[in-house]
């Protein structure tokens, strides 16, 4: 059993006069019976989360929160997050997400994100990898210092504890002179801040892979976090990932 989840971003929209937050709420979770194969979608809590607070509502392909979706193929809206080999710029596209062909995950293309369920290892490690968020919205001289970075530049990891739009949120700096260059995906916080509060010496990033214009600008840096989570913590385990029930 496989498992990813579906984010959504609180992004502008012509039709709202609220002004978003640009915040991603994990929505929805997928789970994939390789062996079968069986697909098998339902929403999570956090997409009542995001409908009280953002405005969400249940996405056209599947209108009903309460409702668990199954199909022997994978659902079109995941087909088109997935890298298919048969587009002509298959491997294009993967190497910006710093994968191999054999390795390829589903990643963010628009308002709407997926990633893999966090795995913890017997020992408490962890590894993650995502898109850096926010890069755009950093100062110019932050901005200027990011697009000086190498692949394989270590990053450090703080905790920003008064971010407007979520409160508590995980920064990620330069080394040597300490510019903030962009944030962790919200969907992450919760578990990141466990790591950090009880293992705060294993958690460590670097810079995965650039991906300079043209490439998408929420595909320019992937970074990659490791870490040790508590021993009675599981990752991706709050109510936001939880299923909603009937």
């Amino acid at each position: 059993m496989k498992t990813l989840f579906l984010a959504w971003q609180d992004a502008p929209r012509a039709t709202s006069q609220r002004t978003a937050t640009r915040g991603w709420y994990p929505i929805g979770r997928l789970d994939v019976e390789s062996e079968k194969p069986l697909y098998t979608f339902h929403y999570t809590r956090g997409a009542l989360t995001a409908q009280s607070e953002a405005g969400f509502q249940p996405l056209d392909a599947f209108p009903n929160f309460e409702r668990a979706y199954e199909s022997e193929e994978l659902f079109p809206l995941f087909q088109n997050r997935v890298p298919n080999p048969k587009r002509g710029d298959y491997l294009e596209f993967i190497n910006r997400l710093g994968l191999t062909v054999e390795a390829a995950n589903p990643f963010e293309t628009d308002n709407l994100e997926v990633f893999p369920k966090i795995q913890k290892r017997r020992d408490g490690t962890f590894s993650v990898r995502f898109f850096l968020h926010g890069w755009r919205h950093v100062n110019m001289e932050s901005q200027n210092r990011l697009s000086r970075l190498n692949e394989g530049d270590a990053l450090q990891v703080a905790v920003e504890v008064n971010n407007p739009v979520t409160g508590a949120a995980v920064q990620l700096q330069t080394v040597d002179d300490y510019h903030m260059i962009g944030w962790a995906p919200r969907y992450l916080i919760k578990d990141m801040l466990s790591a950090l509060g009880e293992c705060p010496g294993d958690i460590h990033a670097r810079i995965c892979k650039l991906n300079p214009p043209p490439g998408p600008y929420n595909q320019r840096v992937l970074v990659e976090l490791e870490g040790r989570l508590p021993e009675n913590v599981e990752p991706m385990s709050a109510p936001e990932f939880q299923g909603i029930e009937p």
